[in-house]
């Protein structure tokens, strides 16, 4: 699965290790079909007509059928209030149907996303966003996980990287990336740092690590040459740089020259995180089943 693309550096192929899961899915998903007399059904629910929302919306909608996974999609106006975004969670909640209930972020301006992920069921918090499924990370009794973390550790496990002992360096403290994939790495025995805007020495945390996860969301906010030769490095941003063009947080050709590991942007993470997240959906589903039958 692996390919070199300079010197020794091992392209990180988030689209070909994508497959793999999503092959793995679509048999779990077919099992529970037969046990449950229906497919495991996701809920995916957006709200306005943002058009880079709508892509991803439609792509895991996309994914989900392909995967065997109901899809029930609910596509509301921009002009949709706190109350009646709130009424609808509270009936995917109830409804059985629905094993899995994911809201396209960002929300429109004036509704609370806080709010409105907090009244999602943990139990069917495909995202892995709910504080429960956070704390029950930090308490190292995983659940639903946050899906991007997880695809990190699932295509680093695909690559024979072996994450305990390392040092790991986290760019980026963001609640739905930086802080879940800090506490993932720490489940895999890893002795993580974590960069955040208080890091005097941002430069010095990244050159020192083995592993680096950047997740800041700036266009090549990582120069290459802070790369430590022979690190991991997993760049989960997606920016358009000035001529429009899709980049990474990390300046990738000189990191790729002093890497042993790298992913790729567009093609690394992207593909990783639907994955996980269809992986979550019949996750759920099995876990709902076996709560009924136990």
């Amino acid at each position: 699965m692996s390919s070199v693309v300079s010197g020794a550096t091992i392209l990180l192929d988030g689209k070909a290790v994508a497959v793999k899961v999503r092959g793995e899915v679509a048999a779990r998903a077919a099992e529970l079909a037969g046990r449950l007399g229906r497919p495991p059904g996701l809920a995916v629910v957006q709200v306005g007509a943002d058009p880079a929302s709508s892509i991803y919306v439609r792509n895991k909608r996309k994914a989900a059928a392909e995967a065997g996974i109901a899809s029930f999609a609910h596509d509301l106006p921009a002009t949709t209030s706190d109350s009646d975004l709130l009424a609808l969670i509270d009936r995917l909640n109830c409804d059985d149907r629905v094993d899995g209930i994911l809201v396209q972020l960002p929300l429109p301006n004036g509704l609370d996303a806080s709010r409105v992920m907090d009244a999602i069921d943990p139990g069917k918090d495909v995202d892995g966003f709910h504080a429960v499924n956070t704390g029950l990370l930090a308490q190292k009794r995983p659940a639903l996980r946050p899906c991007t973390p997880h695809g990190v550790i699932r295509l680093a496990a695909e690559y024979g990287i072996a994450l305990r002992g390392l040092r790991a360096t986290v760019v980026g403290a963001s609640n739905i990336v930086g802080r879940p994939m800090a506490l993932e790495l720490l489940l895999a025995g890893a002795t993580v740092t974590v960069c955040h805007t208080g890091t005097r020495d941002v430069e010095a945390e990244v050159a020192r690590a083995e592993l680096v996860v950047a997740a800041v969301g700036k266009p090549h906010f990582i120069p290459g040459d802070w790369i430590r030769p022979g690190a991991a490095v997993f760049d989960v941003g997606i920016n358009r740089d000035a001529t429009g063009r899709m980049v990474g947080d990390v300046a990738y050709d000189r990191a790729a020259e002093r890497a042993g590991w790298i992913t790729p942007v567009p093609g690394g993470l992207g593909p990783m995180t639907i994955a996980m997240l269809l992986s979550n959906a019949v996750e759920a589903a099995s876990r709902r089943a076996e709560s009924r039958s136990g």
